[in-house]
């Protein structure tokens, strides 16, 4: 007697080398990395896609053309360029839905805008850098902007250090290392102890300081928001130019973040710990 094949759960391919499901991973992942690309520019064309992507042009042109029969990606007639659909945007308010810190948040970050007159943003940690989910532009001429979404390296951003002073050493360091410490301008920071020593101030003193780490002539200041265990799951910064934003400025925009930073973390039933606790 023939003994029954054993059943496979449900929703498991029959083997994993199957030459049909790698193709449609394949094909997933390239569709996901031109969603990638096409966020980080209002428009692009089909070429500057392409090269990008690293993917030959007709490759580029049948996903596109896929992604915008499901209103993904539109495309712009009157320039010949492509850009994020509205249904990309429908399902990246699902996250802003579930993640309610990015719009409690936003009243406390207007008001830190008007009596700090520069930009507001509010950033997360998502595998290892910051990105920035919410912004409150100042109306000031010259001006700091990030794009919402926008990646930036946890070792030189305000928020990003905020949230690493107040991580036990040993998760910051795995961080740093995974990441890695590269010099984006003269100030970036790339040393491990010089590191370590600026957060621990950073903590003591409630704010962490970006001195034209990221970008060459701007400066921001950030503080931690805690969640209900007293861990630090976000950060609200002031960005501007260094001409405006000097360091003695930012010292007494300190207490204006921490009230902010205090706020948002109220509104979300959080709880800030001690300064003083030894984080190991």
């Amino acid at each position: 007697m023939t003994k029954p094949e054993a059943r496979r759960p449900r929703g498991r391919p029959r083997t994993i080398a199957d030459s049909k499901t790698v193709k449609n991973v394949q094909s997933l992942e390239r569709s996901l990395s031109l969603l990638k690309i096409l966020s980080q520019a209002d428009s692009q064309t089909l070429a500057e896609l392409s090269q990008r992507a690293a993917m030959p042009t007709s490759t580029v042109h049948r996903i596109l053309s896929t992604l915008s029969d499901n209103g993904f990606v539109q495309f712009f007639e009157s320039d010949q360029t492509w850009g994020i659909g509205v249904e990309a945007f429908r399902i990246g308010m699902g996250f802003q839905r579930r993640n309610q810190l990015a719009i409690v948040g936003r009243g406390a970050m207007s008001d830190l805008m008007e009596s700090s007159h520069e930009t507001v943003n509010l950033g997360l940690l998502d595998q290892g850098e910051v990105v920035f989910v919410s912004q409150i532009e100042c109306r000031q001429t010259i001006r700091a902007f990030f794009r919402t979404g926008e990646r930036r390296a946890i070792h030189a951003s305000g928020v990003g250090k905020a949230l690493l002073s107040w991580m036990p050493r040993s998760k910051a360091a795995d961080i740093l290392h995974q990441k890695g410490m590269p010099r984006l301008t003269s100030h970036t920071i790339t040393d491990m102890e010089t590191m370590f020593g600026a957060l621990d101030l950073f903590r003591r003193q409630g704010w962490a300081v970006d001195d034209e780490e990221a970008s060459s002539g701007m400066r921001c200041a950030a503080a931690a928001i805690f969640n209900e265990y007293g861990e630090a799951i976000a950060g609200v910064s002031v960005s501007g130019p260094s001409a405006r934003l000097s360091l003695e400025r930012i010292a007494s925009l300190g207490e204006m973040l921490l009230a902010t930073a205090g706020r948002i973390t109220a509104s979300i039933g959080g709880i800030k710990p001690s300064p003083l606790v030894n984080i190991v």
